[in-house]
């Protein structure tokens, strides 16, 4: 968690509505949403890394070769215990549009309303929406969403974060040369997460928030 110097009344009230989403009942026909982007570089082994003894971390050389780098969309559903992936080239609105795109029409087709939690890039709005699809397309996508941004310098509170650190840990933290590699990597570590029905145990309430930042 951030160290937060003071709590502004802004910030109050972003964390207190993203908490109150937190809390509401599953609803599948109402699902909420987590979204964060997640930047990876893309590294090519010179040499063939060493496995020393089973269950151990490889050698790996200190030289590499940069291949630029990529970019993670993560959609999670902490309740539903579900979540959706996507490797782009870049992290632009166009990208972001597409994959809100994806999941409306795709992914939560049946929903109701789709609401999401995310944080505050500049990308992450309706007009971005507007901006690719056009008006009409644009309106109707955002018809179907209700949006609840996180405070700034408060990215803790977007549980996409949790997601994010699990895929670090899972298929990440190693070096991977490039977007093919790097969505087969991904793709595979989201279906056994899925298919396990990771969900995620959310435990910072509104009650917790009040008595830690000592708030009325």
């Amino acid at each position: 968690m951030w160290v937060i110097s003071k709590i502004t009344k802004a910030f109050k009230k972003k964390m207190l509505d993203v908490l109150a989403v937190y809390e509401r009942k599953y609803n599948p026909k109402n699902p909420v949403i987590c979204l964060d982007e997640k930047p990876k570089q893309l590294l090519k082994e010179i040499r063939i890394p060493l496995q020393i003894e089973p269950g151990k971390p490889q050698w790996e050389d200190y030289e590499y070769e940069k291949h630029g780098t990529a970019n993670i969309f993560v959609a999670v559903e902490p309740k539903g215990k579900h979540r959706e992936v996507r490797v782009t080239p870049r992290r632009t609105m166009v990208e972001f549009a597409l994959f809100i795109r994806y999941l409306v029409d795709e992914v939560y087709k049946t929903a109701e309303k789709i609401i999401f939690v995310m944080d505050n890039l500049n990308i992450h709005n309706v007009g971005s929406l507007l901006t690719i699809f056009g008006e009409k397309e644009g309106k109707r996508i955002a018809s179907k969403l209700e949006w609840h941004w996180t405070p700034k310098h408060a990215s803790w509170l977007n549980q996409a974060e949790i997601e994010n650190h699990s895929l670090e840990a899972q298929c990440l933290k190693r070096r991977i040369p490039d977007l093919k590699m790097l969505d087969a990597e991904v793709t595979a570590c989201v279906a056994k997460r899925n298919k396990k029905n990771c969900g995620i145990n959310w435990q910072f309430t509104r009650k917790k928030a009040k008595k830690k930042f000592h708030l009325r």
